[in-house]
């Protein structure tokens, strides 16, 4: 496989910028990446374009990468507009990697941008919806719903209780706890104790959402969301955007004074029809990306997971092969995935802190696994990193999700 590279990368603060549309997101991230990289836009031969919602929020539903390209001169150029939910950013990615690594083209861009906070609309989380086989959506609520008899958990009172406002993923996460809990057990003090850790790392971090340390205490007494799940756990609504160019190592060759990071590897699947005890698109995943970069799980330094909540990560962590099933939340508690422990995870204080614009999120894991293997991390720097994995999902269909992208990258 022809070696291929990100040469730069460029991300904006998450938040909720009102002020901002997907445009003005995309210029942020777009210029950025390309300063990183010593690049001028006219070097791009082809960009992916990743978004969710922009159609569903403001009827943009096609010709996005076009309309938010155009604005920084990129035309002309082949664009691919990519929706794959939660695992957009991701999917792009793949996408620029196979045409580099084709021959096909030296250097493209994928970006990801999202607008999600929206003052004037009633209730953003409607557009999470789409993210499920809408026809059949009540069927798999109910087969979610029936976790719990099936694992034999008996849920507390608080469980029962109506919940606020929320995404509907919310509640998928927490039926995956109930799973996790009933086969495992293991408890809502270990999710505390993920989120507790994601606090502390989206601290350091300029470009989180959420930059507010708390504790395990702080985050079990913070408001109930779906049982288990706290609001501390869950990933919070938001908007930004991240982008990464990517490149031959011939157009690298003309580039002395870049500071690339190798992708090794780049995978993307679906899921399955499993049965919810079987193995998931993760570990099938996960497992043909460490084959294709000649790795093991024990060799990857850091990642970025998907942590839509806390339970997210302690799932990742487990189907990833850095520990044994029902070992994550263990794991978290004896403190070998923040900073300074084993294996650090979400060093940007994941999607629960750093944020979720969902068509940008794996891209800004990209960013920060980038910027932790050049070594330019600043506090949340992990010592000698080397390898790094990035794990994206999206969507739900079935028992799991509807799209992995699974990306390992190296310091060159």
């Amino acid at each position: 496989m022809p070696e291929v590279y990100i040469i730069g990368v460029g991300m904006t603060p998450f938040g909720k910028w009102p002020e901002l549309g997907v445009k003005s997101l995309t210029a942020q991230a777009v210029e950025a990446a390309l300063a990183d990289g010593g690049l001028e836009g006219r070097e791009v031969e082809a960009a992916w374009f990743a978004n969710s919602t922009w159609g569903y929020f403001s009827r943009q539903d096609c010709i996005r990468g076009q309309v938010a390209l155009r604005p920084l001169g990129l035309t002309g150029l082949g664009v691919v507009n990519v929706e794959n939910a939660c695992a957009s950013a991701a999917t792009a990615l793949h996408g620029a990697w196979l045409a580099v690594a084709s021959g096909g083209y030296d250097c493209v861009l994928a970006v990801g941008a999202e607008k999600m906070y929206h003052p004037d609309h009633e209730n953003p989380f409607d557009a999470f919806y789409t993210c499920l086989d809408v026809e059949n959506k009540e069927a798999t609520f109910a087969a979610w719903a029936g976790v719990p008899e099936k694992v034999g958990l008996k849920l507390p009172p608080e469980a029962l209780a109506a919940p606020g406002n929320r995404s509907v993923f919310m509640d998928v996460y927490a039926a995956m706890c109930h799973w996790h809990m009933g086969r495992f057990g293991s408890t809502q003090g270990q999710l505390a104790a993920i989120s507790a850790k994601n606090h502390l790392h989206g601290a350091l971090n300029p470009k989180a959402q959420i930059r507010v340390r708390m504790s395990v205490k702080e985050v079990l007494e913070s408001r109930l969301i779906s049982w288990p799940l706290t609001l501390a756990m869950c990933s919070p609504i938001g908007d930004g955007a991240a982008a990464a160019v990517v490149c031959s190592r011939d157009f690298l060759k003309r580039k002395p004074g870049a500071a690339p990071v190798r992708i090794r590897a780049s995978v993307l699947m679906s899921g399955t029809d499993r049965d919810l005890d079987g193995e998931d698109v993760s570990q099938k995943a996960s497992r043909k990306a460490y084959d294709l970069a000649g790795v093991g799980p024990e060799e990857i330094d850091t990642a970025e997971v998907h942590d839509a909540t806390a339970y997210g990560e302690l799932h990742q962590v487990e189907a990833l092969g850095f520990c044994p099933p029902g070992e994550g939340g263990r794991l978290a508690e004896a403190g070998e995935t923040a900073l300074g422990g084993r294996r650090p995870i979400n060093p940007s204080g994941g999607l629960e802190c750093r944020g979720h614009p969902i068509g940008a999120t794996g891209l800004a894991q990209v960013y920060e696994l980038v910027l932790q293997l050049r070594g330019r991390a600043g506090k949340r720097q992990v010592e000698g990193a080397r390898l790094a994995l990035a794990e994206n999902g999206g969507g739900n269909i079935g028992y799991e999700e509807a799209a992995m992208a699974i990306h390992i990258l190296e310091r060159v």
